[in-house]
């Protein structure tokens, strides 16, 4: 845009500057309420200037509107755009961020137990983690409008059923590991804070959501508060604006 773009920095300095004096390369294409909320907060944490480039979702279906597809043919988000790179898929951008711009931190290094469980937990989040929890959202708004009026005891009939038999079993499989792997360590690649921790919010904040995660799991839930007191985290919120996941 011609006018101007919000520079957001590490140290909480927000200001408007013009694109005619200050190029910048970094462009967050932040969906509200998504997954690139991660892509924030991680840049927050390393200190990398970016811009965030808004999109909203569409207020009757709640999908990203059709400009994401000029960025990305998938038209999903999060998408970053650096230079003359598009990188897409929160595990990727993650990935590239860590490597081209975190110098070192937030990642275990190459060849330890820890970064092995970091890989592992970066891929597992979206791999293992969120799949149950989008059954969950998607088999729990199957009786809403549009859906007409007549059929929607049945698609409640439906959801109960799925979800009694499948969804709501593999969630608690995967919040009763999870819960059991954070008895070893604080976090989830071992004793310090790392990227995979950021790449896991999501699945456990939405857990928290819809999936019935509580106090029942009290690792899980010290794990969440402990994120969500992260100064960087925070700063992320409140550049990217309210963060509320679908329920």
């Amino acid at each position: 845009m011609s006018d101007g773009r919000r520079l957001a920095g590490a140290r909480g300095k927000v200001r408007i500057v013009s694109d005619k004096r200050v190029r910048i390369m970094l462009v967050v294409h932040h969906l509200e309420n998504s997954r690139s909320q991660r892509v924030l907060w991680l840049l927050e944490e390393l200190g990398v200037p970016y811009v965030i480039q808004r999109y909203q979702r569409d207020p009757r279906t709640s999908l990203a509107p059709p400009g994401l597809r000029a960025i990305h043919p998938l038209g999903k988000a999060p998408v970053v755009t650096d230079g003359e790179r598009t990188i897409a898929e929160s595990g990727a951008i993650l990935e590239y961020l860590v490597d081209g711009y975190g110098g070192g931190r937030l990642i275990p290094p190459a060849g330890s137990d820890a970064r092995l469980r970091y890989t592992y937990w970066m891929h597992y989040a979206e791999g293992s983690a969120m799949p149950p929890l989008l059954l969950k959202l998607v088999f729990s708004r199957i009786s809403r409008p549009p859906m007409p009026a007549l059929l929607r005891p049945l698609a409640r009939s439906i959801d109960r059923a799925i979800s009694a038999r499948f969804i709501d079993p593999q969630i608690k499989l995967h919040l009763d590991f999870m819960e059991g792997e954070l008895a070893k360590f604080e976090w989830f690649a071992g004793p310090e804070f790392t990227a995979a921790d950021i790449q896991m919010s999501f699945p456990l904040e939405a857990a928290q959501k819809r999936g019935g995660l509580d106090r029942v799991r009290p690792r899980l839930m010290r794990w969440l508060e402990a994120i969500h007191a992260r100064p960087a985290y925070q700063r992320a919120i409140d550049k990217g604006g309210p963060y509320s996941l679908l329920g």
